[in-house]
């Protein structure tokens, strides 16, 4: 019978088929976070129980932690949470990338960069951004505090087998055009609850030719399309990029993995629930507008009109989001100035990220009416980006160099947006609130947001310079 690259990676991951739904299946890989932890932590203690395995366990500070004066940490939450997860680890035997830690940043930035992600992996975390780790053609996804608690207890989880989705990218992406404008893109095509159900499988040449930095940016926003998980099949990029790290495969284990891992493909043939068919050979940068990841526009177009869409409640979410983010339909998207800009989180906040943005800003200024910073997603990213001088090309510029964190990408640390304050950010939600109470996100590329800084608004960066 022929199989998904998802159906390759569940199967053998069963260890008990509850009913036709559900299975118990193992988890090979388990990140823990300071945020969704500690009750998780609490039901073991309450019931005498251990963390089953220890080592398949990886705990990091993110959600919370200053990207200034990092040790100073003021809200008393914040505080809390961090000393709590500080405590758990020691209590419970769990490895901890602490703050002081060089291997310290965004749990979704550090797995793959210390080697713990690989190919044909199940990976949990109690954070929706899992599916960051599909890129690696593992089978990543989010889960829930009860179910953080069962995965550190038992090593396995029950689940609800998902659909699949096999999402066809046909054609190459044009010149000056990301990953990022082509997850938006998708998620804009199939709408925020498009992949609802569904563990998503993201095919074509465009991902062929993806760095695997690429390639996670658009497994990150899977969710964000709806999806339980978002997977590419690995390659020889792939292979490379998981060797050599802290954690990776060697000797006579790498030899045996690399026999399962070029099997992990979908067989030609191979059935999908549901399929969609995109061409992004004429896709430009996209820019959000509204207050969810499918109100999105290219930027050589125009804020829509409520009246344009098809259903009472489309028209009302779209008037809802204009009146929120303070724009007028038929406004153009170049004309949209900005307050601050964020490039940094576990959607683009890796080296590649980093690299792109300061080509884009170097011997230039930021604009004097926009605050702008830049957060690597972890301290190798920091150290890595030092050591070739992008962090003087930003500060040079006018952008604030920060310390690895989650940052601007949510409102759980000092790095937030004031009331009405308007942002370009290369995370990856736009809700109302997420960056500060009030503020007005819009997501973008590093590079986009790089040239957004100099010019104080948006602007085509395929056209400028």
């Amino acid at each position: 019978m022929k199989k998904t690259l998802f159906e390759k990676i569940w199967e053998p991951h069963v260890v008990d088929q509850i009913d036709e739904d559900l299975a118990l299946i193992y988890i090979d890989l388990h990140l823990v976070h300071e945020v969704t932890s500690p009750q998780a932590f609490e039901g073991l203690r309450i019931n005498s129980r251990t963390v089953r395995k220890p080592n398949l366990t990886a705990a990091t500070i993110d959600h919370n932690v200053p990207t200034s004066d990092r040790f100073n940490i003021k809200d008393p939450i914040a505080k809390k949470q961090i000393e709590t997860l500080r405590a758990n680890c020691k209590e419970f035997g769990v490895p901890l990338y602490d703050i002081d830690d060089i291997n310290q940043g965004i749990v979704h930035v550090i797995g793959p960069e210390l080697g713990l992600t690989q190919p044909g992996m199940t990976i949990v975390c109690g954070d929706s951004h899992t599916s960051t780790h599909g890129a690696f053609g593992a089978l990543a996804f989010g889960i829930g505090t009860s179910e953080v608690e069962h995965v550190l207890a038992t090593q396995t989880l029950v689940q609800k087998k998902p659909k699949t989705m096999a999402i066809n990218v046909n054609g190459d992406l044009p010149r000056g055009v990301t990953p990022k404008d082509l997850i938006l893109s998708i998620i804009k095509e199939i709408g925020v609850d498009g992949g609802t159900g569904h563990a998503i499988e993201f095919r074509g040449d465009a991902f062929k030719k993806m760095s695997m930095e690429g390639r996670m940016t658009v497994c990150n926003m899977t969710i964000e399309g709806g999806g339980r998980a978002g997977m590419i099949a690995p390659d020889e990029k792939t292979f490379e990029f998981v060797q050599g790290k802290k954690f990776s495969p060697k000797g006579s284990n790498l030899d045996k993995l690399m026999d399962f891992w070029t099997d992990l493909y979908s067989d030609e043939n191979a059935e999908f629930d549901t399929i969609f068919d995109i061409d992004c050979s004429n896709l430009e940068p996209h820019i959000s507008w509204g207050t969810n990841p499918g109100q999105v526009a290219g930027i050589n177009s125009y804020v829509p009109d409520p009246e344009s869409y098809s259903t009472p409640e489309e028209k009302s979410n779209a008037q809802n989001a204009l009146d929120y983010m303070g724009l007028e339909a038929g406004q153009k998207i170049s004309d949209i100035r900005l307050d601050r800009v964020f490039i940094g989180s576990c959607t683009n906040g890796r080296l590649e990220d980093l690299r792109s943005a300061a080509n884009i800003i170097e011997g230039k200024k930021v604009d004097k009416n926009v605050r702008a910073m830049v957060v690597p997603g972890s301290g190798l990213v920091k150290m890595m980006a030092e050591k070739e001088g992008l962090d003087k090309i930003f500060t040079e510029s006018g952008f604030e160099w920060r310390d690895a964190g989650c940052s601007m990408c949510l409102g759980m640390n000092p790095d937030i947006l004031v009331p009405q304050e308007r942002c370009a950010s290369t995370s990856n939600r736009n809700f109302e609130g997420r960056q500060g109470k009030e503020g007005r996100t819009h997501l973008v590329s590093p590079e986009m947001a790089a040239a957004a800084a100099i010019e104080g608004h948006f602007v085509d960066v395929r056209n400028w310079k």
